[in-house]
């Protein structure tokens, strides 16, 4: 069955052991269907949860072009890895522990979502390249991925339209290609003044 023992356990203690059978039953896969790849093709951002051996979580943001989320086959989702800060966090994370979850979400068009949960690998490009010769080259702005996050899928659902904003793309212009911190807005919070002070 879908989920883990910690569902299970409060779905008994909540009474929505019902409702949780029939959600597992209509709408959980363990693979991805013709609609979640079509899904996942045109997505232009997902969210990535990882956590580390200890289970200390770390969310974040990938974007880029319709195709940024490669869909392997029915159980494997790559997704690239560029030069970023170096912290390198979800990619630490991953070589700790391998379970991943992503959410990707339709603001625009559809409002519906779907989230991916699974085990995830690393994989340089110059390796999974020869498997999978449909992998974009040039998927941002000219850069090139270094390497590959893939994701064999363990489970596929929906996440349902109820909350979910409709959101309109507009045009925009962003300095791409810099280390200033100011135009790429990497200190936008103020962090390098805040710890200056504390230091004093």
């Amino acid at each position: 069955m879908p989920g883990s023992r910690g569902e299970h356990l409060l779905q008994c203690a909540y009474g929505t052991q019902d409702r949780a059978s029939r959600f597992y039953q209509d709408q959980v896969l363990d693979r991805l269907n013709d609609a979640m790849i079509a899904f996942v093709g045109r997505m232009e951002m997902a969210f990535v949860a990882t956590a580390d051996a200890a289970g200390e979580c770390d969310s974040t943001f990938r974007a880029g072009p319709p195709g940024f989320l490669h869909v392997i086959d029915e159980r494997r989702i790559a997704y690239p890895e560029y030069r970023g800060n170096g912290v390198l966090a979800s990619l630490g994370n991953i070589s700790e522990n391998p379970h991943v979850g992503l959410l990707m979400v339709d603001f625009v068009t559809d409002l519906i979502g779907l989230h991916v949960n699974g085990r995830a690998a690393i994989v340089d490009d110059a390796v999974l390249r020869p498997e999978c010769p449909g992998l974009p080259a040039e998927i941002d702005r000219g850069r090139s991925p270094e390497r590959w996050v893939v994701v064999r899928v363990e489970e596929a659902y929906v996440h349902c339209r109820k909350h979910i904003p409709r959101l309109r793309p507009v045009p925009r212009t962003r300095d791409w290609g810099t280390d200033d911190v100011r135009r790429k807005g990497g200190d936008y919070f103020g962090v390098r003044a805040s710890q200056s002070s504390t230091t004093r």
